[in-house]
C-alpha cells in the first residue's frame, strides 16, 4: 500500500508513517487533483503580512471559513493595486501543503480587486504612486501649440466620442489635417492598445497635438484608462496629450498624467484648436489696430518734421555755431593757464632736484666718508688700546695667581720634592722605596741626588702608643 520509504511495518503487520511521510502523501494527493491546481477563490484580505523577501502571507475569509494563503514576489510584482487589510479580492491559483507545519494553503497567482470598491481602491493606490513618482507634476506638463497643423485622435472608431471630435475640429478648423488611430478602450487588451498607439504617434512625428480619450461609462468601463501602462506611455509623450475621458464628473489616471484634460471629447476638440471665425475676427481687429498705429505714427512724425523746419539749426545755423566759438575760447584761454601752471610747477620741482643732487654730489659724499672713516678710527684705536690694557691686567693677576701656586715658590720656604731616580715618579710614602736606593731631591735652587741609608716609619699600634722601627 505504501512505498517502502514511506510505511514501516510494527510487530502485528500493520504499516506505521512518519508524520513527513503523512504530510507528503497528503500534498501528493492534492497536487495530483486538477480541480485545486487552478481556482478562483473570492474572499477578504485579513491577516496580511507584506515580508521583506517580497512574499504576500495573508487569511481569505468569508463568513464561515478561513484559508491560509501565499503570494510569492514573483507573482504579486505585476499587481495592479497594492492589498490591504479587509480588501476583498478574487484570487487564482492552486492548494498544496506546507509540509514542515502539516498544514494546507492556497497558493496565489493572480489576485484583482472583487467589485467597485476595490477598484477604487487600486485606483487610488496607484494614483498615490504615480503621483509620488512626480508624473502627475505641473511643471513637467507640455505646452499645447498655438496653431496646430494635424492633430493625432487616439480612440474606439466608432461610438459617439470620435464623431463629436471629428466634427468640432472640422468646424473649428476646417484646414487642420486629422489623423485617426484606432484602439480598444474597453475591455480586455484596451490599456496596451492605448498605450501602443501614444508611442506609435511619437514614432511616427506627424502629430502636433494627441487627444486621447473615450465617452461616458462605468468605472468599469473607462478602467483601460486608469492603467499604469497607459499613464506612463502618456507621461514619456514628446507629443503635448489631451485627455478626454468620460464624462465632466469622470476622472482618470489619464487625466492627471496628461498636459491638459478635457472634460469631454467636444471640450478637448476646442481647447486643441482656434476657432476660425474667431482668428478671422483677430485678423481684423489687429489690422484695425495696425491701421490706426500706423496713421498715429505718421500723424507724430510729421509733427516732428513741422517742429525739425521751425528749429535754429535749420532758419538760422550761424547761431548754432557761436556757442561752440564761444565755448572754444573759454577752452583755449584754461589751456593757456594751465600750460603756465604747469611749468612752474615743473621749474620748482627742477629746483628741487638740484639742491637734492646738489647734497648728493660725490665730493660731498666723499668728505662726508672721510669724516665717518675718520672718526671710527679713532673710536677703533681707543677701543683696541682699551682692550689691550684690560687685558694686561688680566694677565698680570693670572701670573701673580700662577706664582703663588707654583710648587718652586713652596719649595723656595724649605720644601723639597723626592723623586725616583728615573724622576718619573714622586716620592709620596717610605714605603716606596728601599735602603740602598738612589732619589732624585728638588730643592728651590737646584737638584741632588741621595742614597737610601735607613727608613724611619711612625705607624699607630693597637694600644695606642707611637712605635718608631729603625732599620740600618
Amino acid at each position: 500500500m505504501f512505498p517502502p520509504n514511506e510505511a514501516k511495518p510494527d510487530g502485528q503487520g500493520q504499516a506505521v508513517l512518519s508524520i513527513r511521510d503523512l504530510n507528503r502523501l497528503i500534498k501528493r494527493k492534492l497536487e495530483g487533483e486538477p480541480l485545486l491546481q487552478d481556482i478562483w477563490i473570492r474572499g477578504e484580505i485579513s491577516n496580511f503580512t507584506h515580508h521583506s523577501s517580497g512574499h504576500m502571507y495573508f487569511t481569505l475569509k468569508d463568513a464561515d471559513s478561513r484559508l491560509k494563503s501565499i503570494m510569492f514576489s514573483s507573482y504579486n510584482a505585476r499587481l495592479p493595486f497594492l492589498p490591504r487589510e479587509g480588501t476583498r479580492v478574487l484570487a487564482r491559483g492552486s492548494v498544496s501543503v506546507y509540509e514542515r507545519d502539516g498544514q494546507y494553503q492556497f497558493y496565489v497567482t493572480q489576485m484583482q480587486p472583487d467589485g467597485v470598491g476595490s477598484l477604487y481602491l487600486a485606483y487610488e493606490q496607484l494614483k498615490k504612486k504615480l503621483e509620488q513618482e512626480g508624473l502627475f507634476a505641473a511643471e513637467r506638463k507640455q505646452p499645447l501649440p498655438r496653431y496646430p497643423h494635424t492633430i493625432g485622435v487616439i480612440t474606439s472608431p466608432t461610438g459617439a466620442a470620435v464623431r463629436d471630435i471629428l466634427i468640432t475640429l472640422k468646424r473649428r478648423s476646417p484646414s487642420v489635417n486629422i489623423l485617426l488611430y484606432p484602439v480598444l478602450v474597453q475591455g480586455k487588451g484596451a490599456a496596451p492598445s492605448i498605450a501602443a498607439a501614444i508611442d506609435e504617434m511619437n514614432r511616427m512625428g506627424e502629430a502636433d497635438v494627441l487627444i486621447v480619450g473615450r465617452g461616458g461609462g462605468s468605472l468599469e468601463e473607462l478602467w483601460a484608462f486608469n492603467e499604469e501602462i497607459v499613464a506612463r506611455s502618456v507621461y514619456a509623450s514628446r507629443i503635448p496629450v489631451v485627455s478626454a475621458v468620460g464624462h465632466e464628473t469622470d476622472f482618470t489616471i489619464c487625466d492627471f498624467v496628461a498636459d491638459l484634460r478635457a472634460a469631454t471629447p467636444t471640450a478637448a476638440a476646442e481647447l486643441t484648436v482656434p476657432h476660425h471665425l474667431e482668428l478671422k475676427q483677430q485678423v481684423a481687429m489687429r489690422t484695425a489696430h495696425m491701421q490706426r498705429a500706423l496713421v498715429h505714427q505718421l500723424e507724430r512724425q510729421q509733427e516732428r518734421l513741422a517742429k525739425l523746419r521751425r528749429s535754429q539749426v535749420l532758419s538760422q545755423p550761424e547761431r548754432m555755431l557761436q556757442q561752440p566759438s564761444q565755448r572754444r575760447d573759454r577752452l583755449q584761454e584754461q589751456l593757456v593757464f594751465r600750460m603756465k601752471g604747469l611749468v612752474a610747477s615743473q621749474h620748482q620741482r627742477q629746483l628741487r632736484m638740484e639742491r637734492r643732487l646738489e647734497s648728493r654730489s660725490p665730493k660731498e659724499q666723499a668728505s662726508l666718508a672721510r669724516t665717518r672713516t675718520n672718526v671710527a678710527a679713532k673710536q677703533l684705536q681707543q677701543a683696541m688700546a682699551s682692550i689691550h690694557r684690560a687685558k694686561a691686567r688680566e694677565w698680570e693677576a693670572t701670573l701673580r695667581q700662577l706664582d703663588a701656586l707654583s710648587p718652586l715658590k713652596v719649595m723656595s720656604r724649605g720644601y723639597s720634592l723626592v723623586y725616583e731616580e728615573d724622576e718619573k715618579k714622586l716620592v709620596r710614602s717610605v714605603h716606596q722605596v728601599q735602603p740602598g736606593d738612589l732619589l732624585r731631591v728638588r730643592l728651590g735652587d737646584g737638584k741632588l741626588t741621595a742614597s737610601v741609608w735607613g727608613i724611619d716609619s711612625t705607624e699607630s699600634g693597637s694600644d695606642g702608643e707611637t712605635r718608631e722601627e729603625k732599620q740600618g
